[in-house]
Formats: C-alpha cells, sequence, structure tokens
C-alpha cells in the first residue's frame, strides 16, 4: 500500500489506541512546491490530519549522501511545536531541512507551498524483452521567485514549515464557474 495506507491500517486496524501524533519521514528529497501533491510522506501526515491527529511529514532536502543527524533533533522540536499549538483540525505541517551542517541553518521559516515546480527530460528506453519503458535523465528546478514560498526560504538554508489541508478545492473559481450553465 501507500504511505497513507500504512497510517489508515495503524489507527483503525492495528493500534488500540490513536496516537497522539504521526510522523512521516525523514523523507530523502525535499518536498515543496506542487512536488506536496506527489509526495508519499507528505500524504501520510495528510491522511494522520484527516483522521484528527496532529501530523507532520519531515524532509530532508537532499538524495545524496543524507546525513539525518540534524533533522531527527529538529523532529524533537516539531513534536513540541505540534503539542503546544492548535492547530486548525485537518491541518499537517510539511516541513523541509536543508541538508546543511547545523550551524550553516539560517533560521525556521513559516513559509506558504510555492508553486515551484521541476521541468523534467525523459528517455526513450527498451528492456532486454522489448517493453518500452522511460527514464528521467534530467530535471530542472524552475522557481516562481516569490520570497514567501517553501522553495525560496529553503535555498537559503531555512528549515520551512507549511501548514497543509487536504482540501484542494479553489474556492474563488468555484464561485465563478457557479455562473456557467453545463
Amino acid at each position: 500500500g501507500t504511505p497513507a495506507d500504512c497510517v489508515k491500517i495503524a489507527v483503525q486496524e492495528l493500534l488500540d489506541n490513536p496516537p497522539d501524533i504521526v510522523l512521516s519521514g525523514i523523507n530523502v528529497g525535499a518536498n515543496v512546491g506542487v512536488n506536496i501533491l506527489y509526495s508519499g510522506t507528505v500524504s501520510a501526515a495528510t491522511e494522520g490530519a484527516f483522521l484528527g491527529i496532529r501530523s507532520a511529514a519531515i524532509s530532508l532536502a537532499t538524495i545524496k549522501n543524507p546525513d539525518f543527524r540534524f533533522a531527527a533533533r529538529f523532529s524533537k522540536e516539531i513534536i513540541r511545536f505540534m503539542m503546544e499549538s492548535d492547530l486548525e483540525d485537518g491541518t499537517a505541517l510539511n516541513v523541509n531541512i536543508p541538508s546543511v551542517p547545523p550551524e550553516e541553518i539560517t533560521g525556521v521559516c513559516l513559509a506558504r507551498q510555492g508553486t515551484s515546480r521541476f521541468e523534467e527530460r525523459f528517455e526513450r528506453r527498451n528492456d532486454p524483452r522489448g517493453n518500452v519503458y522511460y527514464w528521467l535523465m534530467g530535471e530542472k528546478f524552475i522557481e516562481n521567485g516569490n520570497p514567501d514560498n517553501d522553495s525560496v526560504a529553503l535555498m537559503q538554508n531555512k528549515v520551512t514549515i507549511t501548514p497543509i489541508h487536504y482540501d484542494l478545492t479553489s474556492e474563488k473559481e468555484l464561485e465563478r464557474l457557479k455562473n456557467f450553465p453545463l
């Protein structure tokens, strides 16, 4: 199953009582911008929030030679923060930690989810049996430059914390589209 399925099964079938907190991660690779829509780490935290449990997704912004020591220590701060703050029902925290030595971290930033994305290139290949598959050949990070965004703050070596919610409805567009006949 998916990471979200793991949370569901744990809460509904395996545990006698729901947990106080769901921590998903520590994930290798940042989950910023629109990438949070594809993240299993974020979906597990979102599922926890949906079930009424304080939840956070924690990611380390590297895929090469990850050193989890600072991220693990900082996770204790996230737990404290979640226990002391009164998060709105259904809200999870998406936390991204720079992959730099602790002395190079420039702070902690409550940030918006940005709209940054990856521009990807794929190569079409054939396996030994003649089946077609595609190999990710390269990706380029496209940032929109808004200084309040998670990806910008992360590039400045800040730990980012973004409160997220599972309701993705565009309220403004929902109201506008009600005026168009179907």
